[in-house]
Protein backbone atom coordinates (compact mmCIF):
# COMPACT_ATOMS: atom_id res chain seq x y z
CA UNK A 1 0.00 0.00 0.00
CA UNK A 2 1.44 3.49 -0.94
CA UNK A 3 1.98 6.01 1.90
CA UNK A 4 -0.85 8.45 1.84
CA UNK A 5 -0.31 12.72 3.39
CA UNK A 6 -3.41 14.59 3.46
CA UNK A 7 -3.39 18.27 3.30
CA UNK A 8 -7.11 19.96 4.76
CA UNK A 9 -7.56 23.82 3.78
CA UNK A 10 -8.97 25.04 6.73
CA UNK A 11 -7.96 28.95 6.18
CA UNK A 12 -10.79 29.86 4.17
CA UNK A 13 -13.06 33.41 5.31
CA UNK A 14 -16.24 31.53 5.34
CA UNK A 15 -18.43 34.56 4.34
CA UNK A 16 -21.48 32.48 3.43
CA UNK A 17 -21.39 30.47 6.71
CA UNK A 18 -22.58 33.89 8.55
CA UNK A 19 -21.70 32.73 12.17
CA UNK A 20 -20.14 35.73 14.25
CA UNK A 21 -18.62 32.33 16.92
CA UNK A 22 -16.83 30.30 13.95
CA UNK A 23 -16.11 29.67 10.62
CA UNK A 24 -17.31 27.09 9.22
CA UNK A 25 -14.52 24.14 9.57
CA UNK A 26 -14.68 25.22 13.71
CA UNK A 27 -18.55 24.99 14.01
CA UNK A 28 -19.38 22.48 16.73
CA UNK A 29 -20.85 19.26 14.55
CA UNK A 30 -22.47 16.07 16.53
CA UNK A 31 -20.07 17.02 19.58
CA UNK A 32 -16.89 17.50 17.82
CA UNK A 33 -15.45 20.46 15.09
CA UNK A 34 -16.46 20.08 11.55
CA UNK A 35 -12.61 19.45 11.24
CA UNK A 36 -11.82 16.55 13.52
CA UNK A 37 -14.53 14.71 11.45
CA UNK A 38 -13.12 15.27 8.40
CA UNK A 39 -9.85 14.35 9.79
CA UNK A 40 -10.99 11.12 11.68
CA UNK A 41 -12.29 9.68 8.36
CA UNK A 42 -8.49 10.08 7.02
CA UNK A 43 -6.29 9.10 11.00
CA UNK A 44 -8.37 5.65 10.52
CA UNK A 45 -7.24 4.83 7.34
CA UNK A 46 -4.04 2.45 7.54
CA UNK A 47 -2.47 3.71 4.66
CA UNK A 48 -2.12 7.54 6.09
CA UNK A 49 0.83 8.59 7.78
CA UNK A 50 0.63 12.05 7.58
CA UNK A 51 -2.27 14.76 8.49
CA UNK A 52 -1.38 18.67 7.81
CA UNK A 53 -4.14 20.91 8.03
CA UNK A 54 -3.89 24.84 7.25
CA UNK A 55 -5.09 27.38 9.61
CA UNK A 56 -5.43 31.25 8.73
CA UNK A 57 -2.33 33.74 10.89
CA UNK A 58 -5.95 34.97 12.93
CA UNK A 59 -7.13 31.82 13.53
CA UNK A 60 -4.04 30.60 14.95
CA UNK A 61 -3.96 31.39 19.11
CA UNK A 62 -7.83 30.77 19.57
CA UNK A 63 -7.58 27.22 16.93
CA UNK A 64 -4.22 26.22 19.35
CA UNK A 65 -6.66 27.12 22.35
CA UNK A 66 -9.45 25.07 21.67
CA UNK A 67 -7.86 22.38 19.73
CA UNK A 68 -4.14 22.00 21.12
CA UNK A 69 -4.85 18.55 22.74
CA UNK A 70 -7.01 16.72 19.38
CA UNK A 71 -3.43 18.23 17.84
CA UNK A 72 -0.58 16.46 20.12
CA UNK A 73 -2.94 13.36 20.62
CA UNK A 74 -3.93 12.68 16.94
CA UNK A 75 -0.31 14.08 16.04
CA UNK A 76 -1.55 16.54 13.23
CA UNK A 77 0.52 19.07 12.00
CA UNK A 78 -0.42 22.60 11.41
CA UNK A 79 0.44 25.11 8.42
CA UNK A 80 -0.11 28.88 7.40
CA UNK A 81 -2.85 29.36 5.36
CA UNK A 82 -3.30 31.88 2.68
CA UNK A 83 -5.28 34.27 1.34
CA UNK A 84 -6.27 31.41 -1.22
CA UNK A 85 -6.50 28.18 -1.14
CA UNK A 86 -3.76 27.38 -3.50
CA UNK A 87 -1.32 29.04 -1.02
CA UNK A 88 -2.24 26.92 1.51
CA UNK A 89 -1.77 24.04 -0.19
CA UNK A 90 1.48 25.29 -1.40
CA UNK A 91 2.35 25.75 2.16
CA UNK A 92 0.99 22.45 3.31
CA UNK A 93 2.84 20.69 0.21
CA UNK A 94 6.29 21.90 1.26
CA UNK A 95 5.28 19.97 5.05
CA UNK A 96 4.97 16.83 3.33
CA UNK A 97 7.83 13.87 3.95
CA UNK A 98 10.09 13.12 1.19
CA UNK A 99 8.67 9.10 1.49
CA UNK A 100 4.89 9.81 0.96
CA UNK A 101 3.54 8.46 -2.36
CA UNK A 102 0.09 9.97 -2.41
CA UNK A 103 -1.16 13.03 -1.58
CA UNK A 104 -4.52 13.81 -1.35
CA UNK A 105 -6.45 17.08 -0.16
CA UNK A 106 -9.20 17.41 0.99
CA UNK A 107 -11.47 20.04 2.21
CA UNK A 108 -12.03 20.61 5.84
CA UNK A 109 -15.75 21.52 5.67
CA UNK A 110 -16.43 17.95 4.24
CA UNK A 111 -17.03 15.91 7.54
CA UNK A 112 -19.39 13.26 5.81
CA UNK A 113 -17.09 11.75 3.94
CA UNK A 114 -17.55 7.79 3.86
CA UNK A 115 -14.87 4.84 4.24
CA UNK A 116 -15.69 3.40 0.89
CA UNK A 117 -14.98 6.83 -1.23
CA UNK A 118 -11.70 6.99 0.75
CA UNK A 119 -10.72 3.35 -0.57
CA UNK A 120 -11.60 3.95 -4.02
CA UNK A 121 -10.12 7.50 -4.67
CA UNK A 122 -7.23 6.24 -2.90
CA UNK A 123 -7.13 2.80 -5.24
CA UNK A 124 -7.66 4.95 -8.43
CA UNK A 125 -4.71 7.31 -7.46
CA UNK A 126 -2.42 4.15 -7.01
CA UNK A 127 -3.20 3.32 -10.22
CA UNK A 128 -2.84 6.14 -12.75
CA UNK A 129 -1.76 8.85 -10.34
CA UNK A 130 -4.21 11.42 -10.09
CA UNK A 131 -8.37 10.79 -8.99
CA UNK A 132 -10.56 12.70 -8.04
CA UNK A 133 -14.55 12.36 -6.53
CA UNK A 134 -17.11 13.93 -8.58
CA UNK A 135 -21.20 13.35 -9.05
CA UNK A 136 -22.36 13.59 -12.45
CA UNK A 137 -24.67 16.59 -12.74
CA UNK A 138 -28.46 15.62 -12.17
CA UNK A 139 -29.85 18.72 -12.26
CA UNK A 140 -30.67 20.81 -15.47
CA UNK A 141 -28.25 24.00 -15.46
CA UNK A 142 -28.34 27.67 -16.25
CA UNK A 143 -26.19 30.30 -17.15
CA UNK A 144 -27.56 33.86 -15.13
CA UNK A 145 -26.32 37.06 -15.25
CA UNK A 146 -26.05 39.62 -12.99
CA UNK A 147 -30.15 40.87 -12.74
CA UNK A 148 -30.42 36.98 -11.96
CA UNK A 149 -32.22 36.87 -15.47
CA UNK A 150 -31.86 33.72 -17.43
CA UNK A 151 -29.05 33.97 -20.37
CA UNK A 152 -28.91 30.29 -21.21
CA UNK A 153 -29.73 26.67 -20.87
CA UNK A 154 -26.23 24.21 -20.55
CA UNK A 155 -26.36 20.91 -21.44
CA UNK A 156 -25.26 19.07 -18.84
CA UNK A 157 -24.43 15.59 -20.55
CA UNK A 158 -20.99 14.79 -19.83
CA UNK A 159 -20.83 17.78 -16.43
CA UNK A 160 -19.45 16.33 -13.31
CA UNK A 161 -19.25 17.88 -9.92
CA UNK A 162 -16.46 17.72 -8.10
CA UNK A 163 -15.74 16.77 -4.43
CA UNK A 164 -12.64 15.99 -1.95
CA UNK A 165 -10.25 14.02 -1.77
CA UNK A 166 -8.59 14.52 -4.91
CA UNK A 167 -5.29 12.23 -4.90
CA UNK A 168 -2.03 12.72 -6.65
CA UNK A 169 1.07 11.12 -6.71
CA UNK A 170 3.47 13.24 -4.61
CA UNK A 171 5.97 13.92 -7.90
CA UNK A 172 2.97 15.06 -9.52
CA UNK A 173 1.04 17.77 -7.24
CA UNK A 174 4.48 19.41 -6.48
CA UNK A 175 4.94 19.68 -10.48
CA UNK A 176 1.36 21.07 -11.22
CA UNK A 177 2.35 23.79 -8.04
CA UNK A 178 5.79 24.63 -8.90
CA UNK A 179 4.34 25.08 -13.23
CA UNK A 180 2.63 28.45 -13.04
CA UNK A 181 0.38 30.59 -11.31
CA UNK A 182 -2.41 29.33 -9.45
CA UNK A 183 -4.12 32.50 -8.48
CA UNK A 184 -7.84 31.56 -8.33
CA UNK A 185 -8.31 27.98 -9.12
CA UNK A 186 -10.52 26.35 -7.01
CA UNK A 187 -9.42 22.73 -6.86
CA UNK A 188 -5.85 21.09 -7.17
CA UNK A 189 -7.23 19.04 -10.36
CA UNK A 190 -6.85 22.10 -12.87
CA UNK A 191 -3.77 22.21 -12.22
CA UNK A 192 -2.93 18.90 -12.69
CA UNK A 193 -4.42 19.16 -15.90
CA UNK A 194 -2.72 22.16 -17.24
CA UNK A 195 -0.14 19.92 -17.61
CA UNK A 196 -1.73 17.65 -19.78
CA UNK A 197 -1.76 15.08 -17.37
CA UNK A 198 -5.06 12.59 -16.97
CA UNK A 199 -7.12 12.47 -14.23
CA UNK A 200 -9.06 10.01 -13.17
CA UNK A 201 -13.26 10.36 -12.10
CA UNK A 202 -14.40 8.54 -9.04
CA UNK A 203 -17.96 8.65 -8.64
CA UNK A 204 -18.69 9.70 -5.29
CA UNK A 205 -21.97 10.26 -3.08
CA UNK A 206 -24.05 13.52 -2.54
CA UNK A 207 -23.65 12.71 0.55
CA UNK A 208 -20.20 13.65 0.55
CA UNK A 209 -21.78 17.52 1.31
CA UNK A 210 -19.05 20.47 1.65
CA UNK A 211 -20.88 22.57 5.08
CA UNK A 212 -21.28 26.02 3.20
CA UNK A 213 -24.43 28.16 5.46
CA UNK A 214 -25.53 26.91 9.24
CA UNK A 215 -27.94 25.21 7.45
CA UNK A 216 -25.75 22.55 6.28
CA UNK A 217 -24.95 21.54 9.49
CA UNK A 218 -28.59 20.30 10.33
CA UNK A 219 -28.04 18.36 7.02
CA UNK A 220 -24.36 16.73 7.99
CA UNK A 221 -25.30 16.24 11.22
CA UNK A 222 -28.48 13.44 9.69
CA UNK A 223 -26.08 12.45 7.34
CA UNK A 224 -23.15 11.20 9.85
CA UNK A 225 -25.53 9.29 12.10
CA UNK A 226 -26.24 6.82 8.66
CA UNK A 227 -22.90 7.05 7.54
CA UNK A 228 -20.76 3.75 8.80
CA UNK A 229 -18.19 4.18 11.49
CA UNK A 230 -14.80 3.86 9.66
CA UNK A 231 -13.28 0.72 10.88
CA UNK A 232 -10.40 1.10 13.26
CA UNK A 233 -11.83 4.37 13.74
CA UNK A 234 -9.30 6.57 16.66
CA UNK A 235 -10.54 7.28 19.65
CA UNK A 236 -9.72 10.43 20.79
CA UNK A 237 -10.76 11.62 24.51
CA UNK A 238 -10.87 15.41 24.01
CA UNK A 239 -13.74 15.31 21.16
CA UNK A 240 -16.42 15.91 23.06
CA UNK A 241 -14.78 18.23 25.92
CA UNK A 242 -15.78 21.92 26.96
CA UNK A 243 -13.69 23.64 23.87
CA UNK A 244 -16.95 25.69 22.72
CA UNK A 245 -17.37 27.47 25.95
Amino acid sequence: MPSIAVLMPAAGASRRFHDKNYKKPFAPLAGKAVWLHSAEKFLAHKGVEQLIIAVAAEDREEFDRRFGANIAFLDITICSGGNERAESIRNGLALVRDDIDLVAVHDAARPCLAEKSIDEVFSAAEQHGAAILATPVASTLKRVDEAQQVQATVDRNGLWATQTPQVFSRELLVRAYSAGSAKGATDDAVLVEALGEPVVVVEGSPLNLKITTRADLRLAEQILKVLPKPKGAVGNPFADDDMWR
